[in-house]
């Protein structure tokens, strides 16, 4: 087994794919996804190891059983935390809610929720609390909804200092990780 130090990264991709030829990439959360890997491209300082990229690729059109669900399962076991895209697209899909369920309910990962569709930690507060529209995306995913509390998770908008800092920080990585809880950066 190889060392659990990348970043397993959950996202919602429509299947099947769009007949535009673009594939996954014309799913927005999928976008998410690569704009991650853009950053890390240009600075090679930003702190994301992309798990996706610890085993080979796989076609789309492959068995579930037999290919998709172990690759998932392996590229998993080599994370440190899940970042997972939470937005208005996402949808309850088999291969997010094997990610999730497994990352959390039996490899204990940390979850880092971006949420695309903030742009500031005050969008996503509303008292000092996390506002209710916000919680409701998690119902979007019951998977994640109903895991959550067993590992920690930060939820925080689509921005790369944030993100960085939240790659950063050893209370959301698997083998130092904080109790479990809900967190999110004060505005």
């Amino acid at each position: 087994m190889a060392y659990a130090n990348g970043n397993y990264t959950a996202f919602y991709v429509a299947t099947p794919f769009s007949d535009s030829g673009l594939g996954p990439n014309a799913t927005k959360d999928f976008v998410y996804y690569n704009l991650l890997r853009a950053w890390k491209s240009k600075d090679s300082d930003f702190p994301f190891i992309d798990s996706h990229e610890k085993t080979y690729n796989v076609r789309d059109g492959s068995d579930w059983e037999k290919t998709l669900k172990p690759r998932l399962r392996e590229r998993l076991s080599n994370s440190k935390n899940i970042i997972l895209f939470l937005s208005q697209e996402t949808k309850n899909s088999t291969a997010l809610r094997e990610e999730i369920d497994y990352g959390i309910n039996t490899l204990g990962l940390p979850v880092i929720v971006v949420y695309p569709d903030y742009s500031t930690k005050n969008d996503l507060l509303e008292n000092k609390n996390l506002k209710n529209e916000v919680k409701k995306l998690w119902d979007k995913l019951p998977i994640f909804r109903d895991s959550m509390n067993n590992v920690p998770t930060l939820h925080i908008p689509l921005k790369k200092e944030l993100i960085e800092t939240a790659l950063k920080d050893s209370d959301l990585m698997k083998n130092t990780k904080s109790e479990s809880t809900i967190f999110f950066y004060p505005a």
